[in-house]
């Protein structure tokens, strides 16, 4: 199993565990953790843009940032409305498409729609009301300004230029294939309606799954990524099984999660079947965090959805792959 070069890892774990960890840590002396996956997801930001220099990163960052809050608000509002569940599965497809499509298209780093997602997935399935809309304003609007405060002080640290760190070196112009996107749509799609036939809580997790397998153009790579995600995904909720039955004081959930934060940074460069040792169990206790849940349900539901969404994506990979290879012979 290869393992890619460090490529100053380091410095983006570090960034990305300190925009995580203080808003979690925030909330918990406010007594306010029902909160912390708004925060989570807004912290996300920092993880945009990691080979970029600095105007292009926070310009990158502020984009992502802006599509965590539009995502959460649309999940949220879905389920404030008890919307239906093929309606949620519908919308959340329509939410892969289109954010597939602008990342690819502005050639953002990293690529796909997985963490918007997981995102929109998340809180769709979580109890929701009006007043969670509000705080999806205020709680993932400052932990993503936050994210982007850090980038830019440390930019400023480095370079000690307004310029350097402010001014965007790369133009923002807009080619997206939206080949790609549909294709992601549609594995999320019947991912999901698949899912929810055998899970009505987690079904989401298939959708995700689904979207990182189709996220590259390659047939290759989408394989190769299927195979990554299943196995990897497997080991890391064993871990997080392990994290979950400890039944670790809050305190102690929000410390995992910064070390998972940073290991994930410091592998997912480098290779990401290994990386999902830290991105699984990270996932699973940030979603614990707020919404509290029986481990054993969580595990099981986590690994059987993440099959159905490998499979899903590996036969819309291979379906795709012969289509296109139908059309350049004929």
């Amino acid at each position: 199993m290869a393992i890619g070069p460090h490529a100053g890892a380091h410095r983006v774990a570090i960034r990305a565990a300190t925009s995580i960890g203080v808003p979690l840590i925030i909330l918990y002396f406010m007594g306010r953790m029902d909160l912390s996956i708004y925060a989570s997801f807004g912290a996300l930001s920092s993880l945009y843009g990691r080979f970029h220099y600095y105007g292009d990163r926070i310009r990158m960052q502020l984009g992502a940032g802006l599509i965590f809050v539009s995502v959460l608000l649309i999940g949220t509002l879905l389920a404030v409305l008890d919307a239906d569940t093929n309606v949620r599965i519908m919308t959340i497809a329509l939410v892969a498409t289109l954010v597939t499509g602008i990342v690819g298209g502005y050639k953002w780093h990293p690529g796909g729609a997985t963490f918007a997602v997981f995102a929109a997935g998340a809180v769709a399935t979580m109890p929701g009301n009006w007043i969670n809309l509000a705080q999806i304003l205020v709680v993932t609007s400052a932990a993503a300004i936050f994210s982007v405060s850090l980038t830019a002080a440390l930019g400023l640290l480095r370079t000690r230029s307004w310029t350097k760190v402010f001014r965007p070196i790369r133009r923002a112009v807009f080619q997206a294939d939206w080949s790609v996107a549909v294709t992601v749509g549609i594995g999320a799609l019947l991912a999901g309606l698949i899912g929810q036939t055998f899970d009505d809580d987690h079904w989401y997790w298939a959708m995700v799954a689904a979207s990182v397998v189709l996220a590259g153009a390659a047939t290759t790579s989408r394989l190769t990524r299927s195979i990554q995600r299943f196995i990897g995904t497997t080991l890391g909720v064993l871990m997080a099984g392990v994290l979950l039955w400890l039944e670790m004081p809050t305190l102690g959930v929000v410390g995992a999660v910064i070390v998972l934060q940073a290991a994930a940074e410091l592998l997912i460069g480098r290779n990401y079947g290994v990386a999902m040792l830290a991105v699984t169990p990270l996932a699973l206790l940030m979603v614990s965090l707020a919404n509290p849940i029986d481990p054993e349900i969580l595990v099981v539901d986590r690994v059987f959805e993440t099959f159905i969404g490998s499979l899903v994506g590996t036969a819309i990979a291979l379906v795709s792959a012969k289509l296109r290879s139908d059309e350049q012979h004929s």
